[in-house]
Parts: structure tokens; C-alpha cells; sequence
């Protein structure tokens, strides 16, 4: 049985669809990330889900319990806000336990809840602590163990790391997917952050414009991107795109010419015409790996930026300005000649109508 299962979910504000006829199964223990841009409809599915928003069309349901009308408390859901939304007059202790005290639970049991949480989110030393005297990775911690005390199935994160820093960010993305291994609860998390996507999660659903573009695992998605959006949108910097033509087994742009009897094809795509050839930074060999590339040809540099484990060097191939990733300790200025290679098996082909991989 899937722990959450949304069908055919439809979501308008007067005219505006905000959720197109969306359908989502998430297993039990999965962890799950809603990725996307702002205004794509991420937050919104999750407050669909935890039953903050009433639906169009279509059904929810959470294990195996249709909650598409249940109010959010029936739900079995512990949600984390962007805000961490804490009673500034009360302790850590009485802002874990303000739930299940409103709920009437037996003293004893609230005991064990918190300390349980403040235990697993090592925040022990805080509990007699107000939130004006926390970081804000300890109140981030605090809203977390909120949700935790209250002893559900399913987690819910509405981009919880979006007021941290850099670093409290990694620290706590750490803590989470910690948490997630010791818990195996389903988690349902929303981020406009690739990075965070591509480190949690176990499947990232990227949306735009309401719908799932692609559903799969960070490693598919972004080696097998299934559209030029998630193609754009993974990575950093994001996949050199070519303009060009395929014709009798080769790739044509300009004066390259690439053969493409390596590349594995999507059935019934097309093998001739307009294509787009798609190649990530990191996957334009230079210098050493030079040797497994079957296509070779030399660039100029135009900008370095120098980035400490690795270095991007801006230029352009066929007329085409390209990103190239190169080894952080490789000696290289504006105006060098670098010879750089590219294997077909590494690239990815999108047809120019209709966005889609080849």
C-alpha cells in the first residue's frame, strides 16, 4: 500500500489552474521532493495534502484513507513551515507539547513524546529556552521536533531551510536525512533548491505550470532528463544546449559534426532533423580524461572563474556560448586555446518542438 496516493488533482483560483489533473503515488518511508520554481505549484500540493487548501477536483488519500475533505488534524500528517511559527512566549518544552496538551494526552506520554524528540534532534540542553534566545537552526530544530511529537506517518516540509544560511543549510540538510533514515517515516518536501532535491531526496518530482514534468530518481533525472525544462533546470551551472541537425548517424552544427551511434535513443523518437544536443559542464572532458572522449576539438577561453575544487571557463562551441567544468587546479586564462572532448554516451538530444528527449 502506498503511504500517500493523489489522483487526478485539480486545484483553481477562479480561472487560474494551479493544478492540472496531477497524479502522485509515494510508498511507505519514501522520501519524496517537490522541486520547481516559484509559482510552479509545489507548496500548493502540499497544502492540498495536509488539507490546508480545499481541491477542485480529484482525491487524496493517505494511507489508504481518503482525506480529501478531512480536516487537517484527521489527516495523520505533521507538517514544518518556511516560518517556524513559535509561540515566542513559551519555552521549547511547552511549544513540543502545546499540541498534545490541547489534545488532552495522559502527562506522561507528553513526557516521553518530547523528550524523545529533543533527543533525536539533540536540542536537550534547549528545552527551558524561548525561542528569542535560539539560532535559527535551533528554532528550525524546534519546528521540527513540533511535528515529530505528534507521532504520524507522514512529514510534510514547506522549504524549511529557505531563512538559514549556507552553512546552517547544509548542517541541517544533514540533520534531516539523518532523521529520515532513523524514522523511515514518508516525507514530503518542497525546495526551489537542486541541492537539496538532488542530496535528500529518493524520487524528485520537478513541476512547472501545476503539472510533473518528471518523476524519478535523483540519479535519472539528472542523467536522463525528459524534457529541456529539467534538462535547464538540474545542475549548476545548468546543461550546455547546441542547436543543430541530426543526419545519417551524426550530430551537425556548424563546423562540429558528432557521430551518435553511442547515444541511447528514446523508442519511437525521431533520428533525423532539428535537434538540440544537450551536454552538462562537467562532461566536456579536458586534460586527462581527454583519452575517453571519441570527439575532439579545441575552444577559446573567455572568462575563468575560479571556484577552489573546480574551475568554469566560459566559451563557445559552433556559436554557441558553453560552460566548461574543469579540475580546480588547472592553470588556465582568458584568451588560452584548451582542447576539450565530448562522448555521445554522456549527452542528451531534445527535439526543438516539441522540448522532448529524443
Amino acid at each position: 500500500m502506498n503511504s500517500v496516493e493523489i489522483k487526478n488533482l485539480d486545484l483553481s483560483f477562479g480561472s487560474v489552474k494551479v493544478l492540472q489533473n496531477l497524479n502522485l503515488d509515494i510508498g511507505q518511508g519514501e522520501f519524496i521532493v517537490l522541486l520547481g520554481s516559484s509559482g510552479c505549484g509545489k507548496s500548493t500540493l502540499l497544502n492540498c495534502i495536509a488539507g490546508l487548501l480545499d481541491v477542485t477536483g480529484g482525491q487524496i488519500h493517505i494511507n489508504g484513507k481518503n482525506v480529501t475533505w478531512a480536516e487537517p488534524s484527521e489527516r495523520g500528517i505533521g507538517m514544518v513551515f518556511q516560518s517556524y511559527a513559535l509561540y515566542p512566549q513559551m519555552t521549547v518544552e511547552k511549544n513540543l507539547s502545546f499540541g498534545l496538551r490541547n489534545a488532552k494526552m495522559p502527562k506522561d506520554e507528553i513526557d516521553a513524546r518530547v523528550a524523545r524528540a529533543a533527543e533525536i534532534l539533540q536540542i536537550q540542553p534547549l528545552l527551558n529556552r524561548k525561542p528569542g534566545a535560539l539560532s535559527g537552526g535551533q528554532r528550525q530544530r524546534v519546528a521540527i521536533g513540533r511535528a515529530l511529537v505528534r507521532d504520524v506517518d507522514v512529514f510534510l516540509f514547506d522549504e524549511p531551510l529557505s531563512n538559514l544560511d549556507a552553512k546552517l543549510r547544509a548542517d541541517l540538510r544533514v540533520e534531516i536525512k539523518r532523521l529520515h533514515g532513523q524514522l523511515q517515516n514518508t516525507m514530503i518536501y518542497v525546495t526551489h533548491d537542486q541541492i537539496e532535491a538532488m542530496t535528500l531526496a529518493d524520487r524528485i518530482a520537478i513541476m512547472k505550470g501545476g503539472k510533473i514534468m518528471q518523476l524519478g530518481s535523483p540519479h535519472e533525472i539528472y542523467n536522463r532528463p525528459q524534457n529541456l525544462y529539467v534538462a535547464d533546470f538540474i545542475g549548476s551551472p545548468s546543461m550546455n544546449f547546441i542547436k543543430g541537425d541530426l543526419s545519417g548517424g551524426t550530430f551537425r552544427a556548424g563546423d562540429m559534426v558528432i557521430p551518435v551511434d553511442g547515444y541511447d535513443f528514446a523508442e519511437g523518437t525521431k533520428r533525423e532533423g532539428a535537434a538540440i544536443f544537450g551536454v552538462r559542464p562537467e562532461h566536456i572532458a579536458t586534460g586527462d580524461a581527454l583519452a575517453s572522449a571519441p570527439i575532439r576539438t579545441q575552444v577559446t577561453v573567455d572568462l575563468v572563474e575560479p571556484m577552489g575544487a573546480d574551475t568554469l571557463i566560459y566559451s563557445s562551441i559552433a556559436g554557441t556560448p558553453v560552460h566548461i567544468r574543469m579540475d580546480g587546479q588547472a592553470v588556465v586564462r582568458k584568451g588560452d586555446t584548451v582542447e576539450i572532448g565530448i562522448n555521445p554516451k554522456d549527452a542528451s538530444l531534445f527535439d526543438p518542438d516539441s522540448e522532448l528527449r529524443l
